[in-house]
């Protein structure tokens, strides 16, 4: 004698099958299968040594405690290869853009940073006035 479950969920009074419905990819896969081509530096790629791991180690730090910055500007991705950063992945604002981008500055000198980062515009730059 076999037994089968069925798991369903109710939506608006309406059975539906979960095995059917797919769930939205994240916004970002387009970004993250760019930055996987082969011609793109990512950050497995990121040289091991002492002070390339430092420099990115100092970037990260800066970039998490700026909790100004959303979290798709905490997550971006930091490569250091000789002490030649780059940043890459998506961010809301031109200013989170630029944040970061000094921080790196900061950290790495001037002219040893490229800016990949992109920006979503999907969020104003302003904070909303405290009720």
């Amino acid at each position: 004698m076999g037994c089968a479950l069925v798991v369903a969920s109710v939506v608006d009074g309406h059975a539906q099958d979960r095995s059917t419905s797919k769930a939205p990819a994240p916004d970002n896969t387009k970004v993250n299968v760019r930055d996987r081509a082969a011609s793109q530096r990512t950050a497995d790629q990121a040289k091991e040594t002492v002070p390339d791991r430092e420099i990115m180690q100092q970037i990260r730090k800066a970039v998490v405690d700026d909790k100004s910055l959303s979290t798709y500007a905490h997550n971006v991705k930091i490569i250091s290869e000789h002490g030649k950063v780059t940043l890459k992945g998506p961010v809301h604002t031109a200013e989170e853009r630029s944040a970061i981008e000094a921080k790196a500055v900061a950290v790495a000198g001037a002219g040893n940073v490229t800016n990949q980062i992109s920006v979503k515009g999907d969020k104003s730059g302003s904070k909303k006035p405290a009720i």
